[in-house]
């Protein structure tokens, strides 16, 4: 005849065992979850060892478009923080987002605490853009170094402040250094056209003139109508523009059709303006993606 354990040790067997994968869980669950690769990397300049980042966008992938899986949309519902850049930029996973802090979860939209501008045109969207002036971005990297120490469970809240005020230092250093690359460029040929708009946060910032751009929207997932290229022609023949940039993520057709339009020799030079690159691709941290930029844009100004 066999012999039974005790209901009581059958429960406390239970309840070890619940214990025990609830624990599992919770070592697997990150403790912030961040929608872009560029906000993926600055965040995880400040959280450093401390908790899992999980970053949704893979390197090369346009903000405005990228998915997610099942399970990437369930880590989003299940971690202590959402780290998203906001202001309509993440269009492909906005629902996403929206669901998690349905569920409860803490999250912070960060292009809507940095001074934001509206984009030019008649819609006046605001623009998400904001890591293109680097000054803005040290205000983001106390913003989420803040939000982080107030959502993010058993984290070292003086560590993690350490940590940002030495990456926001760096930050500020490379604001200091692209003004002074783009101080050597004369006022008169600091003119920028883009594939869509995303440099109005630099042209307020260091003092360009945005003449346009090819697709005349804050994002790429709009299309430009003829009069819109003809008009932007016209307007890149006016200014004696000489370059023309593309994101480096985008197909720069459009702008090699605007080249030809506008009937002057305009070059195409590429630009990392909206994702991260792979390591190794010229652009895998912000600080090395604003350096890149602003040689590029520098070079292509003839400056």
């Amino acid at each position: 005849m066999k012999r039974t354990a005790p209901r009581a040790v059958l429960a406390l067997i239970t309840a070890l065992l619940t214990l025990t994968a609830c624990s599992a869980g919770a070592q697997q669950r990150p403790g912030v979850v961040v929608t872009t690769n560029i906000l993926g990397d600055i965040t995880r300049q400040i959280v450093g060892d401390e908790v899992p980042v999980s970053v949704l966008m893979t390197a090369g992938a346009d903000p405005h478009s990228f998915g997610i899986s099942a399970q990437q949309a369930a880590e989003l519902e299940q971690t202590d923080l959402v780290v998203h850049n906001g202001l309509g930029l993440e269009e492909g996973v906005q629902r996403n987002v929206e669901t998690a802090v349905a569920e409860g979860v803490p999250a912070v939209a960060v292009a809507e605490h940095v001074d934001p501008l509206k984009i030019a045109g008649p819609d006046s969207q605001p623009d998400p853009h904001f890591w293109t002036d680097p000054s803005r971005v040290a205000r983001a990297v106390d913003l989420i170094a803040e939000q982080v120490v107030a959502h993010v469970d058993g984290i070292d809240a003086a560590a993690v402040k350490a940590r940002a005020a030495q990456y926001r230092q760096q930050v500020l250093a490379v604001e200091a250094e692209t003004a002074q690359r783009f101080e050597r460029i004369p006022p008169e040929r600091r003119k920028l056209v883009t594939n869509h708009h995303v440099f109005g946060y630099l042209a307020q910032r260091y003092g360009f003139e945005v003449i346009g751009a090819v697709i005349p929207s804050g994002t790429t997932l709009a299309s430009p109508s003829a009069s819109d290229l003809s008009s932007l022609a016209d307007a890149v023949r006016r200014a004696n523009v000489r370059t023309i940039f593309a994101d480096s993520s985008q197909p720069d057709r459009l702008a090699r059709v605007l080249a030809e339009q506008a009937g002057i020799d305009v070059r195409v030079t590429p630009l990392f303006t909206e994702s991260l690159s792979e390591p190794g691709g010229g652009a895998a941290t912000y600080l090395e993606m604003t350096r890149a930029n602003t040689e590029a844009i520098a070079s292509g100004l003839d400056a």
